[in-house]
């Protein structure tokens, strides 16, 4: 009702000479809609968001933005076991059966406990040819990580025998190389403990040229930082 008040005071003004004809017409029309909205019937409650919905996304609904923070989670926790297991556990067990620890096992013997961080854990190989596309683990054939000795902070890597043989691949050597840069930087010793079968033949050049990335810092750290070296294996 007031806005049709509004509309009739709106008209008289223009018929007694106040104001402009458009900006009455305008206003007559605004206040026509003003009226309309005022009178519709309030709407019913608005259907939940698609990600808000409660299904399944069985249902080809979207998960809530918690849901997927859980499921994130729990894909993140079996990355991470399957990362601890290298190349699975039956190879773990052929490697006890020979009487030699895994990777991680050497380095929680070297270390102080609890004191390893490790890097690059879930890094993998991205070569595609030989179906080497269907063999890749998270962490790939090496662990690598600082932690410390006696007190004293040391950067380390340990190759991984159980997965590809510890073979180096261009990931391998990218783990390597990122600690023996820290270490040059930090002024910290470096520690490798070697079991491997060589170059990734896979990989071709890139595992190549891998082991020359990882040899040139070696000729770098030369008398810049103390580098050691433990033979735990096969070491081509």
């Amino acid at each position: 009702r007031k806005s049709l008040e509004m509309a009739r005071k709106a008209a008289r003004r223009c018929v007694q000479g106040v104001g402009t004809l458009p900006r009455i017409a305008i206003t007559a029309r605004e206040c026509a809609l003003r009226n309309q909205v005022d009178a519709a019937p309030a709407p019913a409650t608005l259907p939940q968001q698609r990600w808000m919905s409660s299904s399944a996304p069985a249902d080809g609904l979207p998960m809530r933005p918690e849901s997927r923070v859980g499921q994130f989670k729990q894909d993140l926790a079996k990355l991470r076991e399957k990362a601890h297991l290298g190349g699975g556990q039956t190879r773990i067990d052929t490697q006890h059966g020979k009487g030699k620890l895994t990777a991680r096992e050497r380095l929680k013997i070297l270390l102080d406990e609890e004191s390893f961080i490790e890097y690059d854990q879930l890094m993998e190989h991205r070569c595609t040819e030989f179906n080497m596309d269907k063999q890749k683990f998270p962490g790939d054939s090496v662990v690598t990580g600082q932690g410390t000795i006696n007190g004293r902070i040391v950067y380390v890597f340990s190759q991984d025998f159980t997965v590809l043989g510890g073979s180096l691949s261009e990931a391998h050597s990218l783990k390597i190389r990122k600690i023996m840069d820290k270490a040059m930087l930090t002024g910290f010793p470096v520690i490798g403990l070697n079991d491997s079968g060589g170059a990734r033949i896979q990989e071709g050049v890139d595992s190549l040229g891998g082991y020359a990335e990882i040899f040139q810092r070696n000729v770098l750290a030369s008398g810049v930082i103390p580098q050691l070296s433990v033979i735990m294996g096969p070491c081509a």
